[in-house]
Formats: C-alpha cells, structure tokens, sequence
C-alpha cells in the first residue's frame, strides 16, 4: 500500500517572517540554517501570528552558544501564560557550524543578521547571513538599480 503524500500545509513547512530590510542595510553572505529554543507560548505565538526581526542578530559567547538577541515574538491575547518578547534564545547548531560563524563575525565589519523564521517539519527555523553593512552610497546606489529595473519592465509591458 503507498503511502500518501503530505502537503507542506500538513507538516507545517512555511515562512513566517522575513527581514526584508537586511538585503537593503547589508551585503549579505553565506546563508547558514539554525532550530530555535522556544518555550511553548512563543510557538504558538509564532504558528497564530509573525514575528519581528528587523533588529535580530546573533551573537556566540565564549562558551561557543549561539543566541538570538532582538527577535521579537509577540504576546498571544488569550494565554494563560506569557513570554518576553524579545528575550535571548538558543539556537541549535552544530559545533562545526558555530565555529564557521564565529570565524565570519570575527572579520572586520562583518555581522550575523537574522533574515528569516519559518517552519520545517515542524520545527521553528531561522536563517541566518553573513553580512557586511552598507554604506549611505551603497544605498542609494541599490535604490537607482532597482527603480531602473521597475522602469524597464514597466516600458516593457506597455509595448506589448
């Protein structure tokens, strides 16, 4: 007897959050996956609604633990119980991985930004950049390339 596939709906694979503003103030890098330490309010916070994490970033201490520091998941209206909004959490990595990361954050002007959380099997995930910050120049700079782009595609349409 075959087994019947699931829908990525049933095992709960998707994005909750995306950092929209990381690829804008940062070139970013390598991209590295991470689980999260949740307690159990802050995932069903997380499954009803979204999270912050235009201020995310994540630091490892001395005793190689990586934390995520800034993320905000928001109180659910109804619980009996609550969480911190913006408390540091655990990720879950493997030694190799942290040691990547603390290599790349060791560089000069580099930083970890959190670009986004979502589910996979499941399990809250975050994604986590390599990243290098922008200057004002660069900013700009990005800003005419993409109202380029959006003219050219608009002037395309018109010709058809």
């Amino acid at each position: 007897m075959a087994k019947k596939k699931q829908s990525a709906k049933e095992y709960g694979d998707r994005v909750v959050a995306k950092n929209r503003r990381a690829s804008f103030d940062y070139e970013l890098g390598d991209r590295f996956e991470a689980g999260l330490v949740l307690i159990g309010s802050e995932v069903r916070s997380l499954r009803e609604s979204s999270a912050d994490l235009t201020d995310a970033w994540v630091d490892i201490d001395r005793r190689l633990q990586a934390t995520v520091h800034g993320m905000n998941i928001p109180h659910m209206k109804h619980a009996a119980f609550g969480h911190k909004e913006k408390r540091p959490r655990r990720l879950l990595l493997h030694a190799a991985e942290i040691q990547k990361l603390k290599q790349a954050a060791e560089r000069d002007g580099m930083t970890l930004i959190v670009t986004q959380c979502h589910f996979k099997n499941n399990r809250a995930k975050i994604e986590i950049c390599v990243g290098r910050g922008k200057k004002q120049h660069d900013k700009r700079h990005a800003l005419r390339e993409k109202d380029a782009a959006r003219e050219a595609r608009v002037s395309a349409r018109r010709e058809r």
